[in-house]
């Protein structure tokens, strides 16, 4: 017998706007998986590696904006899902993880399949909850419909993140043969009414007195997803302030033509005067984490005079160790509001930024186009083909800095997405998968060989999506330790760092039913990526075979270039 409030989980994920449910099998949760495969209104899938599960139910919520549902069983099932719950938390994506337990009294009894799992996912979580075992008093069922609802809005409120249910269950765990599994019509839901977070008209006055003092403005973006209306209100905001926006691939803000998107090359020139050019007099930032490391160290340098960070709600991070100011607003609200009334041109600080801008990406264009055979240029020639209106997912490494380094066109309307909440590898392709599931558009992964294989499960399902285009990097190892300083000078580089590997994709790709195509030159790579890109083609992975040596040496040959251009 099925106890009802275990059922009535999946009712009240339903009432609340739930649509994607991610299980992973196993016998304690038996309860949990009828309830909600048995459900008319809420998509069910089965991914049996809770790793690889967790992260496709980020890239559903990613993509969707809703939380996505996973369930599993007790034991290190749990302990499996930690690392996207952490991905969730830091990246502000919602969650809801219901995890079976043992009930109480049998933890620490040496039961199977047992481990404390309580407050497991500690302090990366937006809230734990422990269900209720035991339903002989009505108090308990009230506390129990009650919970859901909590957790529910809790995961979605300003800043969105995981949150994490353990349901204790005894059994049996399955249904009699002839016994039926119904949903309660009468249920207690609480819906929450969410702030919009806007300045009051003092709140506005006050600070468009302040902008007024401060003549050299620059706007940084983090990572974001996409929202056109934060697109118009920056850009009206650019035109009548002649401020400067800058902001990386994942921050979503490339498909405006006002943004600065080659800062990575900006940032190598060498000539004090110029880089003292770029300083500006108040610094505004919104979104998360930045990419650019040499960003991050210029401004750490060439610190603003005033720094406002706009964020509706949470914890608000220091990043250039020059913050003054916290502003609680959503970022087009605080755009729109302090636009002005008219376009005052661009300022004598945009035209510097907008020239090195300009500069950098006519060099970059050039310098790609007639580089050798190598990542950099194979990167430049993907993101080119790329499908206008498509996803992009980019792995960790150096799939992700190549990628920001290139910058997208803004005609593009291309979404980028990545796991930079904590930044590893581990889920690259699961995260992609999740958002091919639940879009329509053309879906690619660009990725390398350790972030593709560490992730293979990623595909071991029976929900392989046709808009996945996999772009696979293979080295033969973890290139981006060529590139780094420290490693790279050591005797251990190879054996310990790059941690060479031999394997390839085909096997993969036949496992899985995916179409397979090689790559080893730039000319069979412009051949292939019209038909590869192709929505007939179906699901796929392009590999792409080269040499870790000699893309570090192309690299450093890229580098030194920019910096004679941009001097």
């Amino acid at each position: 017998m099925i106890i009802q409030p275990v059922v009535n989980i999946a009712e009240i994920c339903a009432r609340k706007g739930v649509e994607q449910v991610i299980l992973s099998p196993g016998s304690r949760c038996a309860p949990l998986t009828i309830a909600f495969a048995r459900h008319p209104k809420l998509t069910v899938r089965t991914v049996s590696d809770e790793r690889a599960a967790a992260f496709i139910a980020i890239g559903m919520a990613m993509t969707t904006g809703k939380p996505t549902v996973l369930v599993c069983t007790s034991g290190t099932a749990a302990l499996n899902y930690a690392p996207a719950v952490a991905e969730a938390f830091f990246q502000q994506v919602p969650l809801l993880v219901l995890t079976a337990d043992r009930p109480p009294e049998w933890i620490d009894q040496l039961d199977g399949q047992t481990i404390r799992q309580q407050n497991i996912y500690e302090q990366h979580i937006k809230q734990s909850y422990t269900f209720p075992a035991d339903f002989s008093h009505p108090d308990a069922v009230w506390h129990s419909e009650r919970m859901v609802s909590d957790a529910l809005n809790t995961a979605v409120a300003f800043p969105a993140g995981p949150v994490h249910i353990n349901v204790p269950l005894r059994e049996p765990f399955y249904p009699a043969p002839d016994e039926k599994v119904t949903f309660s019509d009468r249920l207690k839901v609480i819906e929450e009414e969410h702030n919009a977070f806007e300045l009051n008209h003092q709140q506005a006055q006050r600070l468009q007195k302040e902008l007024q003092q401060h003549q050299r403005v620059l706007i940084v973006a983090g990572q974001d997803t996409y929202d056109l209306q934060l697109l118009q209100s920056l850009e009206a905001f650019v035109r009548k302030r002649g401020a400067v926006v800058v902001g990386d691939i994942i921050s979503n803000v490339q498909q405006s033509k006002e943004v600065v998107r080659y800062q990575d090359a900006i940032f190598s020139c060498p000539n004090e005067e110029k880089l003292k050019a770029l300083q500006p007099d108040l610094l505004i930032t919104l979104g998360k984490s930045i990419i650019s490391k040499s960003l991050k160290l210029y401004l750490r340098k060439y610190k603003p005079q005033a720094h406002w960070h706009l964020q509706a709600a949470g914890d608000v991070a220091d990043t250039f160790q020059t913050l003054t100011r916290i502003i609680r607003c959503k970022p087009a609200h605080f755009f729109t509001s302090l636009a002005g009334a008219e376009e005052t041109g661009a300022t004598v600080f945009a035209r510097v930024w907008q020239n090195m801008n300009e500069m950098a990406g006519k060099f970059i264009q050039q310098h790609v186009s007639e580089a050798n055979y190598g990542e950099l240029a194979v990167v430049a020639r993907v993101l080119q083909h790329l499908p206008q209106q498509s996803n992009l997912h980019l792995a960790n490494s150096m799939s992700v800095r190549y990628a920001n380094i290139l910058a997208l066109h803004p005609a593009q309307n291309v979404q980028v997405y990545a796991n930079r909440g904590t930044s590893g590898i581990d889920g690259s392709t699961s995260t992609a998968v999740g958002c091919a599931l639940v879009s329509s558009g053309i879906t690619t992964l660009l990725t390398g060989d350790l972030a593709f294989f560490y992730d293979r499960n990623g595909l071991w399902h029976n929900y392989l999506p046709q808009n996945l285009r996999i772009v696979l990097l293979n080295n033969h190892a973890g290139g981006i330790f060529r590139l780094i300083d420290g490693p790279k000078q050591q005797p251990e580089l190879e054996p310990y760092f790059e941690t060479h590997q031999a394997l390839n994709a085909e096997n993969t790709a036949r496992d899985f039913n995916m179409g397979y195509t090689p790559v080893h030159s730039i000319k069979e790579l412009e051949e292939v990526l019209p038909a590869f890109f192709s929505i007939e083609a179906g699901a796929g992975i392009l590999e792409v075979f080269t040499d870790s040596p000699a893309n570090a040496e192309a690299f450093t040959r890229y580098r030194q270039a920019i910096r004679k251009v941009i001097y």
